[in-house]
């Protein structure tokens, strides 16, 4: 009995430590969807996701057409802690604006933002699903745990310059933004559903206020589809967004994907698809991971052993008296 005991010690202190963590095992690309995921990649983990998309406008009121294209370019950088992201948001557009008595070109930056995401809640920290040895229902049912969702924050800074086609004032300007992030899993993860809440330009003469609803499913190890409903609203510009489109893991740090979107309203009709491509290095992330288990696992040998002597003195010492 005494030898089962200190096997089953030995074999806990030996067991590599579970400890939380925001990196996954595959890239976790917020393209080609508009939303922030609520969860970082990781901490010492960078991350690039860039596309380019092709943009066409027709207004019935104003009477002109439009058309162009444009890239855009995310960089994100999981620092300090495991829950905490930086990121760098970019976004170049040019267009052709055609009108019965003139014809101009507009080209900027469309969007510049930087700032900072923060995990403020995890339902899946110190959580893990019992399985039930007694009940094949129980087993099989709806796991009600999966309607609690994920919540983080993101705040961070526009930054307009001066004479900027896409600004609402001629003059430069750096104002804050401000999204709410939840994810929820479902159906053991093949099913994501992520909703951002979004005040922007928040200390201008034009603030908008919307949401984006992002319902991701993974078909197998490689492809995944979503669908999209983003929606805004200011003084200057309001309307709904519906968009569709479908991603293709290439290895577990690359993706592709592409996308395209549509509104329901002719003031203006907007069309428009993209391409995109996501790439992380975590090399730095599985080094420390390993330096971290390696100094774990000496440390618990350490333990277990002092642990197996503490029980074999205990073991002679009462037969001493027996």
């Amino acid at each position: 009995m005494l030898k089962i005991k200190n096997l089953f010690i030995t074999t806990l202190f030996l067991s590599p430590q579970l400890f939380f963590a925001q990196y996954t095992d595959v890239i976790n690309s917020n393209r080609p969807g508009e939303t922030m995921s609520a969860y970082a990649v990781g901490k010492s983990v960078i991350q690039g996701e860039i596309g380019v998309y092709g943009i066409k406008e027709k207004h019935d009121l104003l009477d002109y057409d439009a058309s162009g294209f444009g890239t855009d370019l995310t960089v994100r950088y999981g620092a300090f802690m495991e829950k905490l992201e930086f990121i760098l948001d970019l976004q170049y557009q040019m267009e052709n604006f055609d009108t019965p008595y003139t014809s101009y070109k507009k080209n900027n930056f469309r969007q510049t933002v930087l700032g900072a995401k923060y995990l403020i809640y995890d339902p899946y920290h110190n959580y893990e699903k019992t399985a039930n040895i007694y009940s094949y229902k129980a087993n099989h049912s709806f796991n009600w745990h999966q309607l609690i969702p994920a919540v983080s924050v993101f705040a961070g800074a526009n930054f307009v310059g001066a004479d900027n086609p896409y600004s609402f004032s001629p003059q430069s300007s750096i104002s804050p933004k401000v999204v709410l992030i939840t994810q929820n899993l479902f159906g053991d993860g093949k099913w994501v559903f992520v909703t951002n809440f979004i005040a922007d330009y928040i200390t201008t003469d034009y603030p908008s206020y919307g949401y984006v609803l992002t319902l991701t499913h993974g078909f197998n190890n490689k492809w995944s589809g979503f669908i999209e409903n983003q929606g805004y609203k200011s003084d200057f510009y309001s309307d709904a967004i519906l968009r569709g489109g479908a991603a293709y893991l290439l290895n577990s740090n690359m993706q592709i994907d592409a996308s395209i979107s549509t509104n329901f309203k002719n003031t203006p009709s907007v069309l428009y698809g993209g391409v995109g491509f996501s790439w992380r290095y975590d090399g730095w992330y599985k080094e420390k991971q390993e330096m971290t288990f390696k100094k774990d696992k000496k440390a618990k040998n350490k333990d277990a052993e002092e642990n197996i002597d503490y029980q074999e003195k205990e073991r002679k010492r009462k037969a001493k008296y027996e």
